[in-house]
Order: C-alpha cells, then sequence, then structure tokens
C-alpha cells in the first residue's frame, strides 16, 4: 500500500506539472545563446522545470561476460523558483526527484530494473552538494578531486561502483546552444553529452560480483517545454565506433505517424570535434520488431543507419531483446545494442545504447495532451 501511495503521488505531481498552460509558467525556456560552462553545467540549472543525468553503457568482465547499464537521475521542477520564497517547511516539495537503474546480463540474458523517487525533505535526495552532483539515497553520482566521477546504485538484487572518466571534451548537441526538438521557441533543451567514457569497476546481480571495464556515455539535458501535443515519443541512438568515433541521433515521432523535422544528431570524430546533422543527413529505418507481453508495446528493435555525408552506412541489433523499462506510470525500451558496418570504405563495429520512448503509453509530465 505504501509504494501505492508513493507511485499513485509521483503520477499525480507528473501529470499536474505537464498540463498544458503550466509548462512554461515561472520556467525559463531553452533559448539561443546559451554559453556551456564546465565544470559549471554539470550541476543543475533550477530556473529550468525538467533536468536529467544519463548514464549508459557496455562493460564487461576480462573473460567476455558481457553487461549493459543504465543509471539516471531526474529533477522535475515543481515550484518555480519565483515561488519558493518565505516557506520553510521541509515538506513543500520544490522539485521531485526520482531516478531509474537497470542491468542487462547480455551473456545470461536477463534484465533488472529499478526505480526511486523521495522529496529529499532531510537531505536523503538532491542536487549540487560539494562533490556530489546528484543522489538518491544510495545512488550516488559525484566528482572526485582529479576530475573523474564516481557512480553508484545499490538494490537488494543489483550493485553498480564505476569510476568513469572523460577521454574526450564534452560534446554539445544541437546549434545556438539548443537542441531543437520542435517548431516553435522555446521548444528545445540544452544537451551536452561525454560520449566516451573509460569505465571501471566492479557490478553484483543476485549476489554474485564481477570486475568490469567498458565504456560509458553521459547526456545531462535541461528545459523547461520541450514536447508539443503533436509528439508522441522518441528513438534516441549513442553508439561508440571502434575507429574512436561517436554518434548520437534522436527521430521525434509524431502522432500522424510521421518524423518531426527538427529531429538531429551528432557525429563526433577521433579527435573529439563534432559535426552537426540535421534531420535530412541521415535515413534511419527499422528492420525488426520485438513485442511486450507486458505493456503489449510494439518496438523496433534492430535498426539500419544511413548518412550519406559520412559515407555510413550501418545496422544496429540488439543481443537482448527483453530491455524495457516498465516502471509504472511510465513504460520505454533502453538497451545496449551492437553496431557494424562501413564508414569511408572501410569495416567499423561498435556498441551503444537505444531508447525508444512513447511505444507502450504516455509519457507523462513530458508530453502535452492535444
Amino acid at each position: 500500500m505504501k509504494t501505492m501511495k508513493r507511485w499513485v503521488l509521483f503520477a499525480v505531481v507528473l501529470l499536474l506539472s505537464g498540463l498544458p498552460g503550466r509548462a512554461q509558467t515561472g520556467w525559463q525556456p531553452a533559448l539561443p545563446g546559451w554559453e556551456y560552462v564546465f565544470p559549471r553545467d554539470h550541476g543543475i540549472h533550477p530556473g529550468f522545470k525538467t533536468e536529467w543525468w544519463y548514464f549508459t553503457g557496455n562493460v564487461a568482465t576480462a573473460e567476455g561476460r558481457r553487461f549493459g547499464y543504465q543509471l539516471t537521475f531526474f529533477r522535475q521542477g515543481i515550484r518555480p523558483p519565483a515561488e519558493r520564497t518565505g516557506t520553510t517547511s521541509r515538506f513543500v516539495v520544490d522539485d521531485l526527484k526520482f531516478g531509474h537503474f537497470a542491468l542487462s546480463d547480455l551473456s545470461g540474458g536477463r534484465f533488472y530494473k529499478f526505480q526511486k523517487m523521495n522529496r529529499g525533505a532531510f537531505g536523503e535526495a538532491g542536487f549540487a552538494d560539494g562533490d556530489r552532483l546528484a543522489w538518491l539515497e544510495n545512488w550516488t553520482l559525484k566528482t572526485n578531486p582529479d576530475g573523474s566521477w564516481h557512480v553508484e546504485a545499490a538494490t537488494e538484487d543489483a550493485r553498480i561502483s564505476f569510476e568513469v572518466r572523460a577521454t574526450k571534451p564534452w560534446a554539445v548537441h544541437g546549434e545556438r546552444g539548443i537542441s531543437q526538438k520542435a517548431d516553435g521557441e522555446g521548444h528545445a533543451s540544452h544537451y551536452y553529452s561525454g560520449t566516451r567514457l573509460a569505465t571501471k569497476g566492479a557490478l553484483s546481480i543476485t549476489g554474485r560480483t564481477y570486475a568490469v571495464a567498458g565504456t560509458s556515455w553521459f547526456d545531462h539535458e535541461w528545459a523547461s517545454n520541450q514536447l508539443t501535443p503533436a509528439q508522441v515519443g522518441w528513438n534516441w541512438f549513442s553508439l561508440h565506433f571502434d575507429d574512436g568515433t561517436e554518434l548520437m541521433l534522436y527521430q521525434m515521432r509524431q502522432r500522424d505517424g510521421g518524423i518531426d523535422p527538427n529531429s538531429s544528431g551528432t557525429f563526433v570524430a577521433a579527435d573529439g570535434s563534432t559535426q552537426h546533422l540535421r534531420r535530412d543527413d541521415y535515413q534511419i529505418t527499422p528492420l525488426a520488431w520485438w513485442q511486450s507481453s507486458e505493456t503489449g508495446g510494439r518496438y523496433p528493435v534492430s535498426w539500419r543507419i544511413e548518412i550519406p555525408s559520412l559515407k555510413l552506412r550501418a545496422e544496429l541489433t540488439t543481443p537482448l531483446e527483453k530491455q524495457e523499462m516498465v516502471l509504472s506510470p511510465v513504460a520505454y525500451w533502453e538497451g545496449a545494442v551492437d553496431v557494424g558496418g562501413e564508414r569511408n570504405g572501410q569495416k567499423i563495429k561498435g556498441q551503444g545504447y537505444l531508447e525508444m520512448t512513447g511505444y507502450a503509453g504516455a509519457l507523462v509530465g513530458l508530453s502535452q495532451q492535444p
């Protein structure tokens, strides 16, 4: 009953915060001209309604046992900064703090998913406190003295404890300081990534611990009103290639079945330089689908990617189809993928992550209903 009450509260808060007419009241829109400054922008941006710190990665043991992981800290603003004066009660909610954590045992064919939510009234959850960028009880993202980060999450069944270090400059997505998601002022986000993070540490599943190493991807994004009533979700790809390059692409999916022309991406060269990709610069074609027995959602889990200007053609598959995050009141597919193909006439291969939303219900709190 306690868990049910918590998630009823969660759903109500998100639904209220996503109602038309409330999305931008008192909140700062993402507009052109933002100047990214690091490490400042690793921290919280309280003037914006929605923000997340998002890790995905592929790691393996020395013997080759493969795992994927996702750890995300979400902040959903409830009271705009201008409304936060004159209140001293710990129980008045300014921001909803919640997180998602998943482990994919790719070699063992098992998927584990978890979620947490906390008001942080007594400091058990929050953002930007000394070396801690975000924390949610025993889920933590913090900076180390040498500039690397410590990422940790623990549940009864699973645990990760990783040190991650950026091996390239931070990659800013979009143009003029914003990543546009739809037509109109403010339908955008400020968005950057650590596209190649050297990762090492330990993970545990059902009591067994593994020493692992691999590569992670970090996304930090903040906005106040990204989506429109015409949009139902997105397909998002983050890929590491073995030639030292990376690729991020997203498609904003519309209710009429089309792809929003504001969809875009970023190619990151081996030297860290970036190339913005507009919607017409690439083609993404679904090749195979998996249907969830839990939600009925039908997800395209294999894709062909073509980018003529980069002379890149690749196909993406997943080693584990069942990587659906069924976390009431939301459900989406987020999982590890393999990719192989050609660029400039040379064979390439790699790994990455694929996220697909809106296939098994509405994006509560992010999409406005018509």
